[in-house]
């Protein structure tokens, strides 16, 4: 009778063990799901951002005219009033110059607009750009190619604008003893005016940023003069600072690279 009574015990325990086993992975597939569909809900919207926003600007006088490059379209306002409409295209890059030419058609207009690195005034206010832009553009049915020329500058993303502590340097977690035990190193980056300041392991740094779309460059680095022990952590810190081009921005976090699949550095966002 014991024995029956084990027996029973047995396979009510292995029973609810299976089922307990089998609610585990029922959970943990639900939960990898929901992890899958906040990752998909975030770069949906990060793409419809993307895309709300312009990420390049400019005017011109004589006659007045502005653009704007979004994500998904390029918007030229005419000095009638007229807004012209293209669809956005990956730019041609001219070889050994920065110089981009966006070339769009629709059944209405085609339109080519060329962006070259180099200082441009305008006109008018005197403002210096970085930028010289030049538009033609002619409309179905017309002969008269229209030409126009003026400044632009890119509009640095906005999310950078933050306070970035550093997480991470070439792979490896950093704490504050890696740096002479003081702090990890920290920037605040100004997008209105392309700058940052910050503190570097040892010493306080200041400079600016060049900003194209999904490029970033830290130049300009000027810092103070103090010695400190660990030096070395701090000059591998600013190397990868200088040498980074690319970046992303997701949870939070600020990845700068140079390009290649590793990140250099990895900040963390702090309020």
């Amino acid at each position: 009778m014991k024995k029956n009574v084990m027996a029973v015990c047995f396979l009510v325990l292995l029973s609810n063990c299976v089922e307990r086993k089998k609610q585990d992975e029922e959970q943990k597939e639900a939960t990898e799901e929901q992890t899958d569909t906040i990752k998909d809900e975030e770069n949906t919207r990060a793409l419809a951002v993307a895309h709300a926003e312009n990420y390049f600007k400019a005017t011109g006088t004589e006659p007045f005219w502005g653009l704007k490059i979004y994500g998904d379209k390029v918007e030229l306002t005419t000095m009638e009033g007229d807004t012209i409409i293209v669809p956005h295209t990956e730019p041609i890059r001219v070889q050994d110059a920065n110089i981009k030419m966006y070339r769009a058609q629709t059944e209405a207009t085609a339109m080519d607009v060329i962006i070259s690195q180099k200082e441009c005034t305008n006109a008018m206010s005197g403002e210096v750009s970085p930028y010289s832009v030049t538009i033609s553009y002619k409309k179905t049915g017309e002969e008269e190619t229209h030409a126009l020329e003026g400044c632009g500058s890119y509009v640095t993303d906005y999310r950078l604008n933050d306070i970035w502590v550093l997480e991470e340097m070439m792979s490896q977690k950093v704490s504050k003893e890696d740096f002479n035990g003081k702090d990890v190193p920290y920037m605040e980056i100004y997008t209105e005016d392309n700058r940052f300041s910050g503190f570097s392991g040892c010493n306080r740094m200041t400079g600016s940023l060049f900003y194209e779309k999904d490029l970033l460059r830290f130049a300009q680095i000027a810092s103070t003069q103090m010695a400190c022990p660990k030096m070395d952590r701090e000059s591998e810190f600013l190397k990868a600072l200088q040498s980074s081009t690319n970046y992303k921005v997701e949870n939070n976090r600020l990845y700068l690279s140079n390009g290649s699949e590793e990140n250099l550095l990895i900040f963390k966002k702090i309020d």
